[in-house]
């Protein structure tokens, strides 16, 4: 893949309220504070931190006045722009707090909100309309996997959550591979057999898009990655990085795994 973009993603899940997601977003820019950084990163990585929504405003209001490498994104959104959609946070809202990514489709939001790809393609459209980078999840469960069901069920995703869109869209896009037996269990997949799926889910978008539109997607890993796997996990060819979830709750666990994911 030549010289691959690298791009470490810390979902922070529902933790942190406001106060203390000001404290952990200043903390994690201390702790980075040693690395050469720009507008694209921390020394070659883009590192986003995804609050819940209720920080959101807090968080950017940090980086606006620092102005740091770190880029914020959600951790989802709906689809219409507005609406009579009580609880909902639309595209528009995301977007005037300079949200530049949104996760969508995670396990989670699937397993205990209901959510399917049909949902998460209309969300990822939504997204797109408006220059927001969507985070796209997908991810087998450990029966799936036992009964040799990965690849499948993970095409099934890809192609679900990428209905309708062209070669184009692909320039603002990332991919999140998450197993769900391996979210927050301490159970991680093997970085050869992350890759493995990886390089799958490469393929399938390249029958969708083409081949060099699906090179240029960055593909992420989660599942338990910590500051003393990351590098292994890194160095598969077709890994870019990873969405972090329990180690990006504290800023020096998430800058262990930022400045070990460099080259």
């Amino acid at each position: 893949m030549g010289d691959k973009r690298r791009i470490i993603a810390g979902n922070w899940k529902m933790y942190k309220t406001a106060k203390e997601a000001v404290f952990l977003v200043q903390d994690l820019e201390d702790q980075l504070d040693d690395l050469a950084q720009d507008d694209r990163g921390y020394d070659g990585v883009e590192v986003i931190v995804c609050p819940p929504s209720t920080d959101l405003k807090s968080v950017y209001t940090v980086l606006w006045q620092d102005k740091p490498a770190i880029k914020l994104g959600a951790q989802n959104m709906f689809w219409e722009d507005e609406g009579a959609y009580t609880g909902e946070v639309s595209p528009l809202m995301l977007k005037d707090l300079e949200c530049d990514y949104v996760i969508l489709g995670h396990s989670e939001r699937r397993m205990y909100f209901g959510e399917t790809d049909e949902t998460v393609n209309k969300k990822v459209k939504a997204a797109l309309r408006h220059d927001i980078t969507p985070i796209m999840c997908c991810g087998e469960s450990l029966e799936q996997r036992e009964a040799g069901k990965t690849d499948s069920f993970i095409e099934s995703q890809i192609l679900g959550g990428t209905e309708g869109l062209e070669a184009g869209d692909m320039k603002s896009f990332i991919v999140a591979y998450e197993p769900i037996w391996a979210i927050g269990t301490g159970k991680t997949a093997l970085p050869e057999d992350a890759n493995d799926v990886i390089r799958h889910i490469r393929a399938v978008l390249a029958s969708r898009f083409g081949t060099d539109a699906a090179q240029d997607i960055p593909i992420l890993y989660g599942g338990s990655v910590k500051a003393g796997n990351i590098a292994d996990f890194m160095a598969e060819s077709d890994i870019n990085g990873a969405l972090v979830g329990g180690a990006s709750l504290e800023a020096e666990s998430f800058a262990g795994i930022v400045k070990n994911a460099r080259k």
